[in-house]
């Protein structure tokens, strides 16, 4: 089955996005350093087990677009997701996946509008309420490194894009040990290349921490974040990721079906170091619902 490439208004700007196979609709959402290519390994095992599998490049990375003074803040990143969700699929529910950001847009997506996903699955990064703990585990603040960087103005993006973004070389090695994935990593460097591309992927982490403004038309939503979740969700960590260290924390905050694996081999991107292992317990999730 080949690639089709896509776009889609929702929540105001237009998303591009890569599709494959027919039937039920996987949200598919990348993270950082990364685009909808990341998941070059699972569209295709999903596509052939019977669903349609779309891939958005997130708000701000082209060839999404970058919305002018556009906002990053966890309510406008899960109302996207809501929205490409209605718009994609007819305003019926969906089942989702997620990693970096795509795990975090996930976690705030089930807790604000629940209604929209099936099952998900979500990997990579932690809940933020059961990795409170990391504050008190300095080597775990040093393999978060980038979080507190991307805080700064202006100093992250002549870092990341000097020597030809050498920074997102680094980022692959150090959260895979092990990986090459040369021709992904130099797509990456392409979709960060664009003109604004590089602060709009930095503005998501600004907005966590307050550095970068939210949206106040959504303000209304923002004492539902923290809230437990009830939707069918399945958590994945690498066994060797250093984040897994919070993985066993998770249960506590999800009401609903809940399913922690710890894969053997992988860190951070293990969707793509180790796809056959991700395509098995995904397809085995996402089959469960029926």
């Amino acid at each position: 089955m080949t690639v089709r490439e896509g776009t889609v208004k929702a929540n105001g700007i237009e998303f591009a996005y890569l599709e494959q196979g027919e039937g039920p609709l996987v949200l598919l959402m990348h993270g950082f350093p990364d685009n909808a290519y990341t998941w070059e390994y699972q569209m295709p095992a999903l596509a052939e087990a019977g669903y349609r599998a779309v891939a958005p490049y997130l708000r701000g990375y082209p060839p999404s677009e970058i919305p002018e003074g556009g906002f990053y803040d966890a309510v406008t990143l899960a109302t996207d997701a809501r929205e490409l969700i209605r718009e994609l699929n007819g305003g019926e529910p969906a089942l989702y996946v997620g990693t970096d950001w795509g795990a975090l847009i996930g976690f705030t997506l089930m807790q604000l509008y629940p209604e929209v996903v099936r099952r998900a699955v979500v990997m990579a990064v932690p809940l933020p309420q059961a990795a409170a703990g990391i504050l008190t585990m300095p080597e775990l603040l040093h393999h978060t490194f980038h979080v507190w960087f991307h805080q700064m103005p202006h100093i992250p993006e002549a870092a990341i894009a000097a020597n030809d973004f050498a920074y997102v070389d680094y980022l692959w090695r150090f959260w895979e040990p092990g990986h090459e994935d040369p021709e992904h990593i130099a797509r990456v460097k392409r979709t960060l290349a664009g003109d604004g591309a590089l602060s709009a992927a930095l503005g998501y982490y600004r907005a966590t921490f307050g550095q970068a403004p939210s949206d106040p038309a959504l303000d209304s939503m923002r004492g539902r974040l923290g809230g437990t979740i009830g939707v069918p969700t399945m958590a994945i960590f690498g066994k060797d990721d250093p984040l897994a260290a919070f993985a066993e924390n998770h249960a506590a905050f999800f009401t609903g079906e809940f399913r922690l694996e710890l894969p053997e081999g992988g860190q951070h991107f293990i969707h793509r170091s180790r796809p056959d292992a991700i395509n098995e317990l995904v397809l085995s999730w996402l089959g469960a619902g029926g």
